[in-house]
């Protein structure tokens, strides 16, 4: 093969190459593109200790060879962190996971008492991460003591309000967590 027919497949192989790198970070390939590459990495160095003469192609062949080396140092990075558990897609796949293994079966018939409990739950992690955003420590903050406040404040509400039908959320004021009652949206 002549150079312009190997200079055109390293350009089209390339392209196939960034984009399979691509596809392999977005995690829609399960597996490294290793034989694109070494294809790749082949047709480079077939030319690398070659003299081109001809001005065109000497350029175009040499921004290949740059091209590839930026993007083989920018996967070889997304590797490394990958591998250290640092990559952002991984991390979120992760916390995915986690997620919904965290979330308990619910029964058709208690539904209204589970998302009740759920509701709690979730306002206890809540109350607990916004705590520790404050530097506040919390050991004594338990379910029981979630469930006892709210049990306080719902008759003063429920007159307030005009309905028994609020919902609970999580805010910081002036540097403290408090809880705060809203009318539910449907």
């Amino acid at each position: 093969m002549a150079i312009a027919e190997d200079v055109i497949l390293l350009e089209r192989k390339l392209g196939e190459l960034i984009i399979k790198y691509e596809q392999y970070f977005i995690g829609i390939e399960k597996r490294e593109p290793l034989q694109l590459f070494g294809e790749v990495d082949k047709l480079v160095r077939r030319y690398v200790g070659t003299p081109i003469n001809n001005t065109m192609h000497k350029h175009r062949f040499n921004t290949l060879v740059a091209r590839l080396g930026t993007y083989r140092e920018h996967w070889n990075r997304t590797l490394k962190l990958i591998e250290d558990g640092r990559y952002s897609r991984d991390r979120f796949i992760s916390n995915l996971h986690q997620r919904q293994k965290d979330v308990p079966k619910r029964k058709e018939p208690d539904a209204t008492v589970a998302s009740q409990d759920s509701d709690i739950d979730r306002l206890v992690r809540e109350f607990r991460e916004a705590r520790k955003a404050c530097n506040l420590p919390v050991d004594k903050i338990t379910r029981e003591l979630i469930e006892a406040t709210i049990e306080k404040q719902k008759p003063a509400l429920a007159s307030k309000l005009g309905t028994d039908d609020f919902a609970f959320r999580v805010v910081i004021e002036n540097g403290s967590p408090k809880l705060k009652a809203g009318l539910r949206k449907h």
